[in-house]
């Protein structure tokens, strides 16, 4: 059981008990860049071409020749233990499923780009919500693939990486697997958010 305090205003704390916590891991040792995890996002999920993505590819480029170093992050939302975007939404748009810990959006109550001023987008450390260019565009971001979940299947980034760099499930069957490593090159670990990914991490 893993129990959360989510303030859910400026003068209120909710305490949430998540039953089984879902997160990700990244093995960066395999990623090539390739972005096939970005685009089968899209893809899956009708995301209109621009410069909304659920998840992204950073690129991290360090030394001199002749001993360069390049890898890459892929990043989506990580429905992190403590997220600073749900206090923050003036709505109570946001909020954190306690089945799973999946940190959810209702696009119907989200007031939309031109009637908030977006902080969420701004609380958040990662850049995780997402807003279209137009006008009332709603926060949009990655919920884990709710319908995929459904039938037992994992996201689609992780199904579509050729790399097999991704993985996804219950953060403490991951941990196991793969160690609890939760930094890695150009990810810096949030302690007041604390996201739900462990790595392995591509060194120098």
């Amino acid at each position: 059981m893993f129990q959360y305090n989510l303030g859910t205003g400026r003068e209120s704390l909710e305490i949430i008990i998540v039953a089984m916590q879902l997160g990700f891991y990244f093995d960066q040792t395999r990623c090539v860049g390739c972005y096939t995890c970005v685009v089968a996002c899209k893809d899956w999920h009708d995301i209109a071409a621009g410069p909304v993505s659920w998840r992204w590819i950073s690129a991290i480029e360090k030394g001199t020749y002749p001993n360069p170093f390049v890898a890459y992050l892929s990043l989506s939302c990580l429905h992190c233990e403590q997220p600073n975007c749900i206090p923050v939404c003036p709505v109570n748009a946001i909020f954190k499923r306690k089945q799973d810990g999946i940190v959810i959006v209702d696009r119907e109550a989200c007031l939309g780009n031109s009637k908030c001023a977006m902080l969420c987008k701004d609380a958040c450390p990662y850049s995780a919500p997402q807003f279209g260019e137009e006008s009332g565009a709603k926060m949009q971001k990655c919920h884990f693939c709710l319908d995929r979940l459904a039938e037992g299947k994992k996201p689609i980034c992780v199904e579509s990486c050729p790399m097999r760099a991704l993985d996804s499930g219950p953060i403490n069957d991951l941990i196991a697997r793969y160690g609890d490593t939760m930094e890695t090159e150009g990810f810096i670990y949030s302690s007041d958010v604390k996201p739900i990914i462990i790595f392995k991490p591509k060194r120098g």
